[in-house]
């Protein structure tokens, strides 16, 4: 059973039993019914069974007539991020995500996560990880362990706390690894399918292999960050941009320990008392509408500063979002031991 699946209940559950389930979901106590197809039917508390009993129902009478019959859900594909703030802001903590069918498919429990982002993601995972060598030579970079579990369960798990549940991974080498450890994704509640490189396509290219985007937006980003970058943040600063494609970055401060000449031709026009000049590193996250993919060529190695350079050519909006949290690239050795200490005190 996925973990969701304990406030699904068939309709035609005694009341009894639903007592019963009632119970063991304890603080998180709301069933959702479902019909013999898996429709959602309504959905059942505590309270709704209490006032059935007051108006003289009883432990025989049908599930049906304790229910509420029009349960607040939100839609796969059909939803915007508004509707999510709004049912978080008017205490909606536990409610279904459905298909076109009217299936439940997940449960968003705001106990438990921070938002339901309308975004796919694809993580690029296939890298041959040499700077790591010879941790790499048996295990994918990517499953390497910081703490207590791999570098890139770190990123799905942050994904899913935003209710980003529709997750591609790109593999090549040792990708099977990968397969076998995360499989679809059900344990996580969450769906995972993987995207096969039989050649290295850079940082970028697997996003032309995608087939079956459910979002109109897609995040793509690297397996071997650390990080605990706000993700509903990024999407509101995508949306308020209007942008076609943002690019998560990280600042950079130079301090200059002298005084700067500003000059025009040769001319001093003014002066700088020891500057301090702020600078953009690319984070290796990018969040992008997904119609902008066709333009990446499939089968061919493409990076994501390929992606931004055409954007731009073409006049599209390509916008940098400073990541002012934790971010780290685990590239070397050294970066892999900070990861072990800082993991220790970073708030997720």
């Amino acid at each position: 059973m996925r973990p969701f699946e304990r406030h699904i209940a068939s309709i035609d559950i005694p009341v009894r039993e639903s007592l019963k389930r009632l119970d063991v979901l304890a603080s998180d106590a709301i069933l959702f019914l479902v019909d013999e197809k898996n429709k959602l039917i309504g959905s059942l508390t505590d309270g709704d069974l209490r006032r059935g009993f007051i108006k003289g129902l009883g432990l025989e009478d049908h599930l049906s007539k304790f229910i509420q019959p029009n349960p607040k859900f939100i839609q796969q594909g059909r939803y915007n991020i508004k509707e999510v703030i709004e049912l978080r802001k008017k205490h909606f903590t536990i409610f279904p995500v459905v298909n076109t069918g009217m299936q439940i498919i997940n449960i968003v429990n705001f106990k438990k996560q921070k938002s339901y982002l309308p975004v796919d993601a694809l993580i690029m995972a296939g890298g041959r990880g040499e700077r790591l060598k010879p941790l790499t030579d048996q295990i994918p970079k990517p499953l390497l362990k910081v703490g207590d579990k791999p570098i890139i369960e770190h990123n799905i798990d942050r994904l899913n706390n935003f209710g980003i549940d529709d997750i591609w991974i790109s593999v090549r080498y040792l990708g099977d690894q990968l397969k076998e450890y995360f499989m679809d994704g059900s344990s996580k509640s969450i769906r995972i399918k993987y995207v096969w490189e039989q050649e290295a396509l850079g940082t970028a290219g697997a996003l032309a292999l995608v087939d079956g985007f459910i979002h109109d937006y897609v995040l793509l980003m690297n397996s071997d960050l650390l990080t605990n970058i706000d993700f509903e943040e990024l999407f509101l600063f995508f949306e308020e941009q209007k942008a076609d494609l943002v690019v998560a970055c990280i600042p950079y401060q130079v301090n200059v320990p002298y005084a700067v000449m500003e000059t025009v031709d040769g001319l001093v026009k003014g002066l700088k008392e020891k500057p301090t000049y702020t600078h953009y590193s690319n984070a290796g996250i990018y969040l992008m509408k997904k119609d902008i993919i066709n333009i990446i060529p499939k089968n061919q190695y493409y990076n994501a500063t390929d992606l931004m350079e055409q954007l731009i050519q073409e006049g599209k909006k390509v916008v940098a979002y400073p990541l002012m949290g934790y971010w780290l690239d685990i590239g070397k050795h050294e970066d892999f031991k900070k990861a072990q200490e800082d993991i220790k005190h970073i708030k997720f």
